[in-house]
Formats: C-alpha cells, sequence, structure tokens
C-alpha cells in the first residue's frame, strides 16, 4: 500500500489547505468553543474540508480520522491496515494569537505506526515531509541538517509554548547536562525541531492526541530518531515507541530524542 502513496500529491493537498488557513489567518475571525474547551476557528473547518475531500479522491480505498471528524468507534478502527490521521490546524491557539506557529498535519499509519507524514507551517513557509525508507525533509533539505556531538555539555530542549506543565519543567531541570537551552516553539514543530538537530530532545509530560503527534512522529522516525512512550515513575525507561490507533487516542507522556542520547535515567 505504501507504494502506491505520492507524497508530493499529500504534499500538495496541505499546501491547499495551508493557503485556506492563511487568507483566513490575514483577517479577523471568529473564535468558538469544542465541548472540551479546545478552541475552534472556521479555518480548522476549512482545513478539515479540503483534506479529507482530496485524500477520499485520491485513496478512496483508506479510511480517515481526523479531529475535526466524528469519532469513529474503536471496534471499526481496530480493523483498519492503513489510515489517514489528520489534524486540520495543529495549533489553534498559536493561530488565534497569530505568533505563526501552526501547522497542517497529515499522516499515514499503517496498523500502530506513523508510515508517512507531512506537517506544513503555512505562516513561517516551511514544509516537513518524510515516507519510511526515503527519509525525511525540511524545505527538500535532508534531515537532520544539525548534529550536536557533545550534548553531555550543551543540551537544547524544546517545550511547549501554550502547554507547559509543571511535571514538564520539572524534568526539565533533572536533566544532567553542563548548560540546559530551553526553548518554546507551539505545535507539532517541536518534534519537527528534534528531526531537524536544532533540538535534542521534546519532551511532552502533558495530554495530547494522536492526531497532534502522528505527522511529525513520522519524520521524526525518518530522520534517525524516535518518540519513546514516558513513565516518570520507571527508574529505567524500556523505550517503547508511541502506538496509535489505540482504544483510547490520548497519547501517553512521551520523549522526543535521539536513539543515542542518554541523559540520566533515559
Amino acid at each position: 500500500m505504501l507504494d502506491k502513496i505520492d507524497l508530493n500529491e499529500v504534499v500538495v493537498i496541505a499546501k491547499k489547505a495551508g493557503d485556506a488557513i492563511m487568507q483566513i489567518y490575514e483577517k479577523d475571525f471568529r473564535v468558538a468553543y469544542k465541548d472540551d474547551k479546545s478552541p475552534l476557528t472556521e479555518a480548522d473547518i476549512k482545513s478539515n474540508e479540503i483534506i479529507c475531500t482530496a485524500l477520499q479522491e485520491a485513496y478512496p480505498d483508506i479510511p480517515l480520522l481526523s479531529e475535526e471528524n466524528k469519532e469513529v468507534p474503536y471496534k471499526v478502527r481496530k480493523t483498519w491496515e492503513y489510515y489517514w490521521c489528520i489534524d486540520p490546524i495543529d495549533g489553534t491557539k498559536e493561530f488565534i494569537k497569530k505568533n505563526g506557529e501552526f501547522t497542517v498535519n497529515i499522516a499515514l499509519i499503517h496498523k500502530d505506526t506513523p508510515v508517512l507524514g507531512v506537517v506544513y507551517a503555512p505562516a513561517l513557509g516551511d514544509m516537513y515531509k518524510a515516507k519510511k525508507g526515503s527519509g525525511a525533509f525540511k524545505n527538500e533539505q535532508k534531515l537532520p541538517l544539525k548534529v550536536n556531538k557533545t550534548p553531555e555539555k550543551t543540551l537544547r530542549v524544546v517545550a511547549s509554548k501554550s502547554h507547559l506543565s509543571e511535571e514538564t519543567q520539572t524534568f526539565i531541570d533533572a536533566l544532567e547536562a553542563e548548560s540546559i537551552e530551553q526553548v518554546s516553539k507551539g505545535s507539532s514543530l517541536k518534534l519537527c525541531m528534534v528531526a531537524e538537530g536544532v533540538a535534542d530532545i521534546y519532551p511532552r509530560l502533558a495530554p495530547t492526541m494522536e492526531w497532534d503527534t502522528a505527522a511529525a512522529d513520522a519524520i521524526v522516525r525518518e530522520s534517525g530518531k524516535m518518540t519513546y512512550q514516558y513513565y516518570p515513575s520507571l527508574q529505567t525507561q524500556n523505550r517503547e515507541a508511541l502506538r496509535y490507533n489505540k482504544k483510547d487516542l490520548l497519547n501517553p507522556m512521551f520523549l522526543v530524542k535521539s536513539h543515542q542520547l542518554t541523559v540520566g535515567n533515559l
């Protein structure tokens, strides 16, 4: 199935969604709130419509899971071999703040693993893409772009701009390195920063959903890094990769980092 997917076709779809988002971004827009109190704008709805329609036309046999679509029961989802996992705008809070740090996320999942991902930041003009076995790229440059050869001296940590939890900050403060450089970023761009090599580690000890991470996680994995489940109560982590299409679509806590990076009990 994967060899039948044209990655560049998915890139085009993400760009079309991004163009529609930017038309709304550049004017005044209304903000509604869903039952879980998360914000929703007309840009989320328009982007979702563009992405879902285009993917259904191009790949009618592959089901869709999107943040803005009706929830699909697990008894249906668990039969899926492949499916699209979509977040029409990841970082809606950043979109509302108009700081540019929001993305269009489109992932293809095989069973429980992301095997293709497109992350487009339309306000920044950055396009990340990856397909299993073909590498990961930012604006056509192969990732990673940078490699930190001395993480024990200087460790660059990226954390959430709008959702920095006390647990995450405690984790960062406990890291063992001569110098810790902490930066904040919105949306799935944090995972992409680790894939790119401009950040060494991204700890997420606060709630996320599968569609928040899936596309960027594919990029992380193809860049030679990994997104690991993280459990603070364990003295030694077992380095189990983040899994998808779970009965509960809520992600566990996780760390994004290179396989080689060892800091403390990581």
